[in-house]
């Protein structure tokens, strides 16, 4: 689809705005037009101008009126809203824009917006009972029942994380990137750092498969998976998981913009 066509159906009461998903370590930067994500880019928090200059170029470039902020770095973010203060209207999400999501959390005040992000874009993705799985820098499973209501999950350590503890805490075990253990080389670690990327890449799968049975178990079915992250790859062609959707943070961004519009409290 070119740019035109692009601007053509951003204006046919599409909602369309400069989208950030702003993380732990990245941000992640798209034009939002409805339900579709064009030319999504992330971007590592330590040059926050450099996230601003890409939200710029995407309100440049399909004639953007406004930026919609979800975060949980909230440090990351307020730089962000003050570099873009005066390019645009800037909405926040949890100030400016609620995310519409029916839950059944103690203290929902605790839970980050990225969860409640996944599981509405999913959950309006799917329109069904869905678990929800961003393998990211923490690794989250969280269950939406088939009203749209989210019940929380469980939260651990993503691949990296578990690598830098593992050194950190250790004297022996070296400090690692993290690689995708290649097949061919077998089960059975046959060096150290072979072992302690079988070990995370093994937790990772494993926490997802254990916990989807966890949940299937309660909820008296199985329900699709949708998984998501920078490292949901890993997960790619694991049978527990149905589908990998690479945006579905931003989906649930462009979700929360168009509930907000039709209540009057968003103007693109």
């Amino acid at each position: 689809m070119n740019q035109a066509k692009r601007q053509s159906d951003a204006s046919e009461n599409q909602v369309a705005v400069v989208g950030l998903c702003v993380g732990n370590s990245r941000t992640r930067v798209a034009w939002v037009a409805g339900a579709e994500i064009h030319d999504p880019q992330s971007i590592d928090n330590a040059d926050p101008a450099a996230v601003a200059n890409a939200a710029k170029q995407l309100k440049a470039r399909y004639s953007g009126r406004a930026f919609v902020i979800a975060s949980v770095n909230k440090p990351a973010s307020e730089k962000l809203e003050t570099l873009l203060t005066g390019e645009g209207d800037v909405y926040v999400i949890g100030r400016d824009l609620e995310i519409p999501m029916k839950h059944t959390l103690d203290d929902a005040s605790t839970v980050g917006q990225d969860r409640l992000l996944d599981a509405l874009g999913a959950y309006a993705k799917l329109n069904e009972a869905c678990i929800v799985v961003d393998a990211g820098t923490a690794v989250t499973v969280d269950f939406v029942d088939g009203e749209g209501t989210f019940h929380g999950g469980v939260i651990a350590p993503g691949l990296r994380m578990m690598l830098r503890a593992m050194h950190q805490q250790t004297s022996g075990l070296p400090e690692l990137a993290y690689e995708l253990p290649k097949p061919d080389r077998g089960v059975f670690g046959k060096d150290t750092a072979h072992a302690m990327r079988l070990g995370v890449t093994n937790a990772l799968i494993g926490l997802v498969r254990f916990t989807v049975e966890k949940f299937a178990e309660h909820y008296q079915a199985f329900p699709p998976v949708i998984a998501t992250g920078g490292d949901a790859g890993v997960l790619d062609g694991d049978p527990t998981v149905d589908r990998i959707v690479t945006d579905l943070q931003m989906l649930g961004l462009a979700e929360v913009c168009r509930r907000a519009a039709e209540e009057g409290d968003l103007e693109s």
